[in-house]
């Protein structure tokens, strides 16, 4: 399924995140960064930014940890739910898109380890039936894009970058837990089902979570199909606004340090 991919991998699996280069990605913005802009100040506020650099960078620093946590509680807050700092953690690694230098959106990405993973705390019976199957689990974890500058654009780049990480690092499977009113969304827009019931989570003041699920081959069969494709098309997940394969091909390349 990821034979391609799979000859970039080989022998590099245990790479650590400080060896990646800093900056994975830096192109002129899309137009369609545009496309989820609310109302003609948001997107005033876009002409004024000048030329766009689009860059997708790992938070290295404890500045651009700040900054991601920043983005982080601002958009949970505006959702009602509490959100905690983001911590340097052995296992995890957080992703950041910025226009210039401006951050605009972010996700921590994990993989399964002697230190677990964050959904164990409340699906860790769910989670152990995929690693009893022999499926290696990658969890996703505070993502969120900026409502005035993020786009469709943003989030499948981020996604997809997690995504090739995730191969890295020999994942089989992504979980992300998210508040039920958004399960339509991970599963039309990504294909992510639900496993599991809804439980209250503590750490967010016991609001309602649920643990979503997809098998890394669907999401590879995806961008296969249309991935780099954009609006054009019938497809209307999120999988267009992927990279393309020979882009994919080149972030990866890019994240071992290959030419």
């Amino acid at each position: 399924m990821f034979s391609s991919l799979e000859k970039i991998l080989q022998g590099k699996r245990h790479a650590s995140p400080e060896d990646f280069d800093r900056t994975i990605i830096d192109l002129p913005a899309p137009s369609q960064l545009k496309d989820l802009c609310l109302n003609s100040a948001d997107a005033a506020m876009q002409e004024n930014l000048g030329e766009q650099r689009f860059k997708f960078r790992f938070a290295t620093s404890l500045e651009a940890l700040h900054g991601a946590s920043l983005l982080v509680q601002k958009r949970y807050a505006w959702r009602g739910y509490p959100a905690q700092p983001l911590k340097k953690y052995p296992n995890r690694v957080t992703l950041l898109t910025s226009i210039n230098e401006r951050i605009v959106g972010t996700v921590t990405i994990g993989y399964d380890s002697g230190e677990g993973l964050f959904a164990d705390e409340l699906y860790k019976v769910e989670v152990d039936a995929l690693r009893a199957r022999g499926r290696k689990v990658g969890e996703l974890n505070k993502l969120a894009i900026d409502k005035t500058l993020g786009s469709k654009h943003v989030l499948g780049g981020i996604i997809h970058i997690a995504y090739i990480y995730g191969l890295i690092y020999g994942c089989t499977d992504a979980v992300i837990e998210v508040v039920p009113r958004h399960r339509e969304f991970y599963e039309r827009m990504l294909g992510f089902k639900q496993l599991g019931p809804e439980r209250p989570n503590p750490k967010a003041d016991n609001a309602p979570a649920l643990l979503m699920h997809l098998p890394l081959e669907y999401m590879s069969e995806k961008i296969a199909q249309v991935g780099g494709k954009g609006p054009d098309g019938d497809d209307h997940s999120l999988y267009p606004y992927f990279f393309s394969l020979y882009e994919q091909e080149g972030i990866m390349k890019r994240l071992l340090g290959g030419n």
